[in-house]
């Protein structure tokens, strides 16, 4: 049979692997609400600009409720050979009121639909991300808080570097989480302006009315130009994007949490709710939550690397490829909600091993920049002469197997006979962590102050 959504120009249907293939429905049924509401607005203005009967527009937007009521009580019979969404909108529309449903695409393309369609799922969802994202960040910004002064190991190149704060920690990924939010909302300006109305490619010969139904649907402006109108997906590229680089953040703090879980270094532990057991060992707790977050990176840029490649080498206008936009964007932003979420539970979940974290802050000799720093300050020297002098005693207490503080002053004295014992002032992980004053730096107070502030701006938004 033939689709009867194409008139004339077919007369036969389609292959049972041509169906298949060109079927979209499993994935662009997502966007029911969105077409329902982008078919109203048009309706309406059709209506206003007497290209169609204000009855029709009656009828077509009574027909869009009743289909809008089906498809949220699951009563609705989706079909393959309507391929998609906007077919078998228009085709139960029929159903329901008749010849005054064939109205609703004058001055239309599926063309236009679906971009529209997928600019408001994407804004949507952009809202959605900008929430979830926030949540996260008052549940870092109230963790660092109640830790601004529990001293754990800095790392570079995962070896010990020097004390911080696990407050300050904590408030590295609120600030990334920033930034996260920021793109999201560049992109989500960027894409507000309403293609509906550009028709095929060309625009119309109809006096349409498009600030009216960009206002109706919340967009800023209309789409100036028809041919970019249609043939763009940079706004799912651009959400991609921000996507893409919000779940590396998510992950790489996914990676320290099973870090720190690990016996090895047992900084953390996680409860029973963020944890699962082994089939067969049974004392295993294993971060599972944080290893998941991390898997699922690699769907939210594969998703962005799928359609970049889809899009490269498209000729204007709209090409069938694009039908490709959805499925993985669908699927990617949905996994990344999903993954802030479990990112949240474990912030709040974390118990921090506070004497543990205390031992490894010292561990490697941590403070070898607070000697060196005091060399500077106290003995006038030039840091990198400081540098090689503290080098040398890092050696020294490597050789008699001591830690930092603990180097008798006499061992110190053979390196750089001004030292004084005033020197052992600087080196304990506490004032080491305290002394570090600087703006952005990980002293207790200055962490005190950022979560505090975050924690007000955040409550601000909430409100």
């Amino acid at each position: 049979m033939s689709n009867k959504m194409w008139g004339g120009r077919f007369a036969s249907g389609p292959d049972a692997v041509m169906e298949e293939i060109n079927s979209s429905i499993e994935f662009d049924r997502h966007l029911y609400r969105q077409d329902i509401a982008a078919s109203k607005a048009h309706a309406a203005m059709l209506a206003k600009q007497g290209i169609i009967a204000r009855e029709d527009a009656k009828k077509i937007a009574h027909g869009l409720d009743t289909i809008l009521s089906e498809i949220e009580s699951d009563k609705f019979d989706f079909k393959r050979v309507l391929e998609d969404i906007h077919m078998n909108v228009e085709g139960r529309l029929a159903e329901l009121i008749g010849s005054s449903a064939g109205r609703l695409h004058t001055a239309r393309s599926r063309n236009d639909q679906v971009a529209t369609d997928f600019k408001l799922w994407i804004r949507e969802a952009i809202d959605t991300l900008d929430g979830v994202l926030a949540v996260y960040q008052r549940a870092l910004a109230e963790k660092a808080l109640a830790h601004a002064g529990t001293v754990m190991p800095g790392f570079t190149h995962l070896q010990s570097a020097q004390p911080v704060t696990f407050g300050h920690h904590l408030l590295a990924y609120v600030e990334m989480a920033a930034r996260d939010r920021g793109r999201f909302a560049d992109a989500r300006a960027r894409l507000n302006e309403s293609p509906l109305g550009a028709g095929a490619l060309a625009g119309t010969s109809f006096a349409l009315d498009r600030n009216m139904t960009a206002k109706e649907l919340g967009f800023a402006r209309p789409t100036a130009n028809s041919l970019d109108a249609v043939s763009d997906r940079d706004f799912v590229l651009e959400t991609l994007s921000a996507a893409a680089i919000c779940a590396i953040h998510l992950s790489r703090f996914a990676e320290e949490i099973v870090l720190w879980c690990s016996p090895l270094s047992g900084l953390i532990a996680l409860s029973d709710k963020f944890t699962t057991g082994s089939s067969m060992m049974p004392q295993k707790r294993n971060p599972d939550a944080a290893e998941l977050v991390r898997a699922k990176t690699g769907r939210i840029v594969g998703a962005l690397n799928a359609l970049l490649m889809v899009m490269k080498g498209l000729p204007l206008a709209y090409q069938k490829d694009m039908q490709e936009d959805k499925h993985g964007a669908i699927d990617a932003l949905g996994a990344l909600s999903l993954c802030i979420a479990a990112m949240t539970g474990m912030v709040g979940d974390m118990t921090p091993n506070e004497a543990r974290m205390k031992e490894m802050a010292g561990a490697g000799y941590a403070t070898a920049t607070d000697l060196a720093d005091w060399l500077v300050r106290t003995l006038k020297m030039p840091f990198r002469e400081a540098h090689h002098i503290t080098g040398r005693i890092v050696a020294a207490a490597e050789k008699a197997g001591a830690a930092l503080d603990k180097l008798p002053l006499v061992a110190m004295q053979a390196v750089e006979p001004r030292i004084t014992k005033d020197v052992y002032a600087v080196l304990p992980v506490d004032r080491s962590v305290a002394s570090r004053v600087s703006f952005g730096g990980t002293a207790p107070k200055n962490v005190r102050a950022q979560a505090k502030r975050w924690l007000k701006k955040l409550g601000k938004e909430g409100a």
